[in-house]
């Protein structure tokens, strides 16, 4: 009896401490280290926002240079063809100077034997026909020859140009090639500095209004950033916690917290089922991220230390920013709003936020504030109750 009283102890306890989970732990920092991390930030910021710039111009050009080089290579191909046509209509005129010189020597033809222009010279009745004769041979030879050589250096010249076009082309074509890696480095460059975060106005934006929430709410320049947050909020603006729960009646896990996950996707058999808070707290930011995702955050209060708790991809929200909720309170319903291959939430939990009014951090720090939502919620690979 007195060892099922001791299992079901630790049962109690073990149930008990999955719901109080010691808040996450941030790095101290006074209210003027973070203005001025703000500052450093916001020139970073800048500074990616200028190297944007200098990459969108210099695929601008790249983009003009490639128009430039394919309208080289329509003109090289007509050229080509150009070319292709002229040199079928020499092998015509070679056909047919050919025919003409046959019909020439044939009508000049005076016996069947193997040196016809001889044969015709020496057949002269005397020395005057045969200088008349000897001279029609030579025009007839000389004209014949010229004809030929004539041909041959337009077919010469014609298969050369033709050949000079084709390596232009290819040269024209590897070009265009090399250009076109290179913009997609560009572009790449550019994805990674805009990869997964907001727009650069916007956080340089938010970071100087979190600032001017921390004045606002009384923080001293000296006063450790996070002491003056949760003193702030603790003090009755927010509920504290009595526990969490999942934020699904019923679903399953399509995408878990680490590798550049920010937080933990899950989803459900009905893809606009209601979505729930996983605690207690205040809504402190509604809106709609820059690739259309729409979000609702909720601040909690564990124990006298704030957290934050993100919820995205929303289809709609039945929640105003101020509202206080339970976890029984429906935010809204799953959706793929934004950027998302399908119906699921996003779950994040944080220390801290940078879009909520006195959130007190960054974007940067906001990302390495992220922990797994699991070390708070219990959440299986798939469930039927919250």
């Amino acid at each position: 009896m007195r060892k099922k009283k001791i299992i079901g102890f630790i049962l109690i306890v073990t149930l008990f401490t999955s719901f109080w989970v010691s808040p996450i732990e941030v790095e101290a920092q006074t209210i003027a280290q973070f203005e001025a991390e703000v500052e450093r930030y916001a020139q970073e910021l800048q500074a990616k926002k200028d190297k944007i710039a200098k990459n969108d111009a210099e695929v601008a050009a790249i983009k003009n240079r490639i128009i430039a080089i394919e309208a080289e290579i329509r003109e090289a191909e007509k050229e080509i063809k150009r070319l292709e046509e002229e040199i079928a209509e020499c092998e015509r005129e070679i056909e047919k100077k050919t025919e003409e010189s046959r019909k020439i020597i044939e009508y000049y033809q005076i016996s069947n034997g193997n040196n016809v222009y001889l044969e015709y010279a020496f057949g002269a009745n005397n020395i005057t026909d045969m200088i008349y004769r000897l001279s029609i041979v030579e025009q007839l030879t000389e004209y014949n020859d010229q004809i030929m050589k004539e041909l041959d250096a337009l077919i010469k010249k014609n298969e050369e140009s033709k050949a000079s076009l084709e390596g232009k082309k290819a040269s024209l074509q590897k070009l265009e090639k090399e250009l076109e890696d290179q913009k997609a480095r560009i572009n790449a460059d550019t994805n990674a500095i805009k990869e997964t975060m907001p727009g650069i106005e916007e956080q340089i934006k938010s970071a100087k209004a979190q600032i001017r929430d921390l004045q606002s709410m009384g923080c001293g320049r000296n006063e450790e950033k996070q002491a003056c947050i949760n003193r702030y909020f603790s003090s009755g603006s927010t509920p504290s916690t009595n526990g969490f729960y999942r934020p699904m009646e019923y679903g399953y896990i399509t995408q878990g917290y680490g590798g550049g996950h920010m937080g933990i996707d899950l989803s459900s058999s009905n893809k606009s089922i209601t979505v729930y808070p996983i605690a207690a707290g205040v809504v402190s930011a509604r809106y709609y991220d820059m690739y259309g995702a729409l979000v609702v955050k909720i601040r909690h209060n564990v124990g006298g230390r704030i957290i934050y708790s993100t919820y995205a991809h929303l289809r709609s929200w039945s929640v105003s920013v101020g509202q206080i909720v339970s976890p029984w309170s429906p935010i809204g319903q799953m959706g793929s709003t934004g950027w998302s291959t399908g119906p699921h939430l996003h779950l994040e939990i944080t220390s801290c936020d940078w879009k909520s009014q006195g959130g007190g951090c960054t974007w940067g720090q906001y990302v390495n504030s992220t922990i797994s939502p699991t070390r708070y919620v219990v959440i299986p690979s798939s469930w039927n109750n919250r």
